[in-house]
């Protein structure tokens, strides 16, 4: 019994010290299977699946730098977002931008559900002159800035968020050149909004939109004219596109001046190399209205593209309204190596007569100096991703 004992009581010892030992042991776990992002294709090129969803995400953008010289020294750095140039004199502006876009997309029960946003940072370097009711003061315009260019929640066609107004959109805007309505405006730009756009078979799409517009509200000062009670800006159009071209059409009701304004566009491919345009806007009143920001009753557009080549693209617009305020831009767009663009563009402005503005202009408040000729340069590099 003594020696079965000894032999039980040794079994029982040695098993504890393995069981000890296998729990001191460092255990490595086993791999687990790579999951690699998917490529989505329901949405077009640039789009995956974000891992573990069924949401597709895209993500893009671009870093640009541009350079104003001249009289003239480019709309987006030279009005600061305002109307047109004004005459700063020889000299010249940049700006270096770096822009972000993310798409998110995915399919429900009701259809597409989308949430969009695109983000400028910029950095702005420069001395500007501005309009004020006095005639035009200086300011100083270096700095960065911060701007939501557009974000929207869509969902089958519903649409919530911030862009620029359909009144500008729905027409595609004017050419491709940088400075795009310098003088003479086709519409007003930032504001919230709610909006339905039909999309039905053959290329044609169908907008009703309530926007808020933007700045202020008033009829004597500037700004595009934000509401200023509960009653929202109406904005209705259509645009249907073929293979030889596309028309479309838009109107626009300034709720707080209760007055309206109509465009349309013609759009031809004359060739796979050439296609032109031509745009006519008219306001319900001769002063312009929140949505008639050509400043007079109606004004005209020209324009169009000429693929050179592969790599170059020649763009040009003419403009003129009724107040006789003119301009022509025309650029060439060289895509040097892929994603990389750099864009020479040369501007002409003129109002072919004397005075102030009429008693409302969107893009100049009462007082404004009408600026005359003048002619300058601008250059645009530019890297997408």
């Amino acid at each position: 019994m003594n020696i079965k004992s000894l032999l039980l009581g040794s079994a029982a010892a040695l098993v504890a010290v393995s069981g000890a030992r296998a729990a001191d042991a460092v255990v490595i776990a086993e791999p687990e299977p790579m999951e690699y992002v998917r490529v989505c294709d329901v949405y077009g090129s640039g789009f995956y699946y974000i891992p573990g969803t069924e949401t597709c995400l895209s993500i893009d953008g671009y870093f640009r730098f541009d350079l104003g010289f001249g009289e003239n020294t480019g709309r987006d750095i030279d009005a600061n977002g305002g109307q047109g140039p004004y005459n700063d004199g020889d000299t010249y502006k940049t700006r270096f931008r770096a822009a972000l876009r993310w798409d998110a997309r995915s399919e429900t029960e009701y259809g597409t559900l989308q949430g969009y946003a695109h983000v400028n940072f910029d950095y702005d370097n420069g001395y500007i002159t501005v309009p004020t009711s006095r005639g035009l003061t200086g300011v100083d315009n270096s700095g960065t800035n911060v701007n939501i260019n557009h974000a929207w929640i869509d969902l089958a066609g519903f649409r919530v968020g911030k862009s620029d107004s359909y009144f500008s959109t729905i027409t595609g805007y004017s050419s491709g050149v940088s400075n795009d309505g310098f003088l003479v405006s086709y519409g007003p730009f930032d504001t919230q909004f709610i909006s339905y756009t039909f999309t039905g078979g053959n290329g044609f799409t169908a907008t009703i939109a309530l926007e808020n517009g933007a700045g202020f509200g008033d009829t004597t000062t500037t700004g595009w004219g934000a509401i200023d009670d509960y009653v929202p800006h109406v904005v209705g159009g259509f645009s249907w596109t073929q293979g030889w071209g596309g028309l479309s059409a838009v109107a626009a009701y300034d709720a707080n001046r209760e007055q309206g304004a109509f465009k349309a566009r013609l759009d031809v491919n004359v060739t796979d190399a050439l296609s032109l345009f031509v745009m006519g806007g008219y306001s319900t009143n001769e002063a312009g209205n929140a949505y008639a920001t050509w400043n007079g009753q109606w004004m005209i557009y020209g324009g169009g593209a000429w693929k050179f080549n592969e790599k170059a693209t020649g763009n040009f617009e003419i403009a003129y309204s009724d107040w006789e305020d003119f301009h022509v831009v025309a650029n060439v767009d060289y895509e040097l190596v892929p994603d990389l663009h750099i864009i020479p563009e040369i501007v002409y402005s003129d109002n072919f007569g004397n005075g102030a503005y009429p008693t409302f202009s969107p893009g100049t408040p009462n007082g404004g100096v009408r600026p005359s000729a003048a002619v300058g340069g601008f250059l645009r590099i530019q890297r997408n991703f």
